[in-house]
């Protein structure tokens, strides 16, 4: 576990807490490690009936903590627990609820597309810049997001990497509802003790009749191979160059 991911079980949901305010609760491997433990907890414990995902401070998550990705890129030796996480997002038989304000930018978005239900706070903005990086999506949200808004608003989304607005989230079906930012918590919090109290077969086979995860996982592997490749790339090689340097990336004379 680590410090900046905290969790509380209170009337049967497990309340699971991006804590690194400081960093916009940017996610390191060892966050990665402290989520999937979570899941799953929340998999194999009882007592566990929903699960609740929020982030301290102004923002959700900035996704992930660029400077500890591009040291993983470089050292083979560290286990990444990223797609830990993803499958476990992915098989999630729990429902799963998001409280987001702030930015939620990359993963921050992808993983909104595993949860059930999703407040969001007036400030939200979703964010996916996985081109803007060089790289490719992932959660399998090259997938769900387009069944999720069609395919026109979700390659919008991919290719321009601009934010998305709460308001306009809700409009697009990407979220719930927009709930002042002093209520955004207890809200959701409201919302999962609510779920935990329906029958749990009943709620987990209907939430298995509106997923596949079978197919989720394997658009995952699909995607992952993908970046993967991409990290060795000229593309991605300047884009995180540009960043450790503090300058915007230029690709222009980078054949695609």
């Amino acid at each position: 576990m680590t410090e900046f991911v905290k969790s509380e079980l209170e009337s049967s949901v497990l309340t699971v807490t991006m804590a690194r305010p400081d960093k916009k609760n940017a996610i390191t491997n060892a966050m990665y490690a402290a989520l999937a433990d979570a899941l799953e907890r929340a998999e194999t414990d009882a007592a566990v009936r929903a699960v609740v995902f929020q982030g301290d401070g102004d923002s959700f998550t900035a996704g992930n903590d660029m400077a500890d990705f591009a040291a993983q890129s470089k050292d083979p030796t560290v286990t990444s627990h990223v797609g830990r996480f993803l499958q476990n997002l992915a098989v999630s038989t729990r429902p799963l609820v998001a409280a987001v304000q702030g930015n939620a930018v990359g993963i921050g978005t992808t993983m909104l597309l595993h949860c059930d239900l999703i407040y969001v706070a007036p400030t939200a903005r979703l964010i996916t810049p996985f081109v803007n990086i060089a790289l490719v999506p992932e959660a399998a949200s090259t997938h769900l997001l387009p069944a999720r808004v069609g395919y026109a608003r979700a390659y919008e989304m991919f290719a321009f990497g601009e934010p998305v607005n709460a308001e306009t989230a809700v409009a697009m079906g990407l979220a719930n509802a927009v709930v002042p930012l002093d209520q955004l918590r207890s809200k959701a919090h409201e919302a999962a003790v609510k779920l935990a109290k329906r029958p749990a077969g009943s709620l987990s086979q209907t939430k298995a009749l509106m997923r596949n995860p079978q197919a989720i996982s394997a658009q995952m592997e699909r995607e992952g191979a993908i970046l993967r490749e991409r990290l060795k790339g000229a593309e991605a090689r300047e884009a995180l160059t540009a960043f450790a340097e503090r300058r915007q990336p230029d690709f222009s004379k980078i054949a695609g």
